[in-house]
């Protein structure tokens, strides 16, 4: 019978790590929430009124916040919400709205990184450059859901509510064929100089695939596509990622770079997955799954993707956007697993 332990080194020895290097367990977070921590709003004006996606999580001051992708059936937008429990969510309200007189986010913007830290034993705490918080968003050019080819831009904010839209960086038109179709949920991390931004981008064909690349800046100004891109690609048929590999959350452990993201397999079944490497630029898969999709009636049955990691009190928490139900009906909402059990309250919910 195959142990943990045993597991965990086979794990390891997939990936191509040491043992003493990383142990494959520090990453996974196998114990669900089980419940919407934030869904879609009952105001139907609502920029979010339709559902929620996307979550990106840190922290600033004495609370978490979430910045969060919301959909009213015209284009995303983005609110943000703070915690300080990592459970217990309210809405600030949107911080980044479309502009009408814009050609970039006439219909949509989803700020989906804002610069924080890299470790993944950290609470995510955002970092300024050069006074500001720096945020990475996309952008689709038309209206509906994610309608025509996005782009990736940069965005900046003196108070985390207010964004003032800069440079685009990368566009799909600029790449290679395997995201000439649009980019997706960028991922910005500042490493000894350098600033490596992820993204997931899709090719040009009726039934798409998506893999997740690379590009690098010393400036912000200058990005440079990293050559051997995609760095995460597709896996082979039969592969929990056979169709998507996407929306990457890249953190540091050590001297180990972990990509969580989320695979689509030929069935159309969406979860989260995780890939390791001993540079930004080379990852070996993690053959297991790292958050599954549930059983029916459950609030992920559908799908259990998009990953958004932060550490806090001892556990690592990792947010996802949990699906259940078929389109255009479907339930879009946000929640969230750990590493550690959740204890069950006097009320019977399973709270901290």
């Amino acid at each position: 019978m195959e142990t943990p332990v045993t597991r965990r080194s086979l794990l390891l020895a997939a990936a191509g790590l040491r043992a003493e290097t990383a142990s494959v367990n520090v990453f996974e977070t196998p114990y669900k929430y089980g419940k919407l921590i934030l869904q879609a709003s009952v105001d139907p004006a609502s920029f979010d009124s339709r559902s929620v996606d996307c979550p990106f999580v840190f922290h600033h001051g004495h609370s978490f916040y979430m910045t969060y992708a919301g959909f009213d059936g015209v284009g995303y937008q983005t609110g943000l919400a703070a915690s300080e429990d990592l459970l217990t969510w309210r809405r600030l309200g949107c911080i980044l709205r479309r502009d009408p007189s814009s050609p970039v986010i006439r219909y949509n913007v989803a700020l989906n990184w804002i610069l924080r830290e890299n470790a993944l034993h950290s609470p995510g705490r955002a970092v300024k450059v050069n006074g500001r918080f720096l945020g990475v968003f996309h952008a689709y050019p038309g209206s509906g859901y994610e309608q025509g080819p996005a782009v990736i831009g940069l965005c900046t904010s003196h108070d985390l509510l207010r964004w003032e839209i800069g440079d685009i960086v990368l566009r799909p038109e600029d790449g290679a064929a395997w995201e000439r179709g649009g980019l997706y949920k960028p991922c910005l991390v500042s490493h000894r100089g350098t600033y490596y931004l992820f993204y997931n981008a899709k090719n040009a064909e009726k039934h798409w695939r998506e893999q997740t690349g690379l590009a690098t800046s010393t400036d912000l100004k200058h990005w440079k596509r990293y050559e051997g891109n995609p760095v995460i690609a597709n896996g082979p048929p039969g592969s929990p990622d056979e169709r998507f590999a996407s929306d990457p959350c890249v953190l540091l452990y050590r001297d180990t770079w972990a990509a969580y993201y989320y695979g689509l397999d030929a069935r159309g079944r969406a979860r989260d997955l995780l890939a390791l490497g001993k540079s930004p630029e080379h990852f070996e898969k993690v053959p297991a799954i790292m958050v599954d999709a549930g059983p029916p009636g459950s609030v992920d049955e559908d799908y259990a993707h998009k990953p958004g990691i932060v550490f806090h009190d001892g556990s690592l928490y990792h947010f996802y956007c949990a699906v259940s139900g078929r389109w255009p009906r479907e339930v879009r909402g946000i929640s969230v697993a750990r590493s550690r059990p959740w204890k069950p309250s006097r009320s019977a919910d399973e709270t901290l």
